[in-house]
C-alpha cells in the first residue's frame, strides 16, 4: 500500500514509482522492509518453544492468557505505531501472540 510504504519505507516507496521497468524483487529490496516482515514469523518460532515449557509446567490456560495479551499488546501498539521500531516491537508481541496460541 502507497500509504503505508510513504510513511513507514519512503526509499522503498520511490524505488517502487521510480523504476517501473524493474521487477518488484527489485523495488522491495529493503533490510528493513525484511526485518519489518521476517520479525513476526521469527518470533512465532523462537516463542513456541517458551511456550511449550510454560505449558508443561503452568497448564495450558496460562499459555492461552500469555498469548492473548501479547497478541493484544502487539495489536494496540501496530495500530498506534508513529515509526518503524514501534511497527517492528507490535509486530513481535504478535509473532509472541501467534506462538504461545499455536502451542
Amino acid at each position: 500500500m502507497d500509504d503505508f510504504l510513504k510513511e513507514f519505507f519512503p526509499q522503498v516507496y520511490e524505488r517502487k514509482h521510480a523504476n517501473l521497468t524493474e521487477t518488484d524483487y527489485c523495488k522491495y529490496d529493503d533490510q528493513m522492509l525484511t526485518l519489518f516482515t521476517s520479525s513476526l514469523y521469527f518470533a512465532a518460532l523462537i516463542s513456541t518453544f517458551g511456550a511449550s515449557s510454560l505449558t508443561k509446567n503452568k497448564g495450558r490456560k496460562a499459555s492461552i492468557l500469555v498469548g492473548s495479551v501479547s497478541f493484544f499488546i502487539g495489536a494496540v501498539l501496530n495500530a498506534a505505531a508513529m515509526n518503524i521500531a514501534m511497527l517492528i516491537i507490535g509486530r513481535i508481541l504478535l509473532g509472541v501472540g501467534i506462538g504461545f496460541g499455536n502451542q
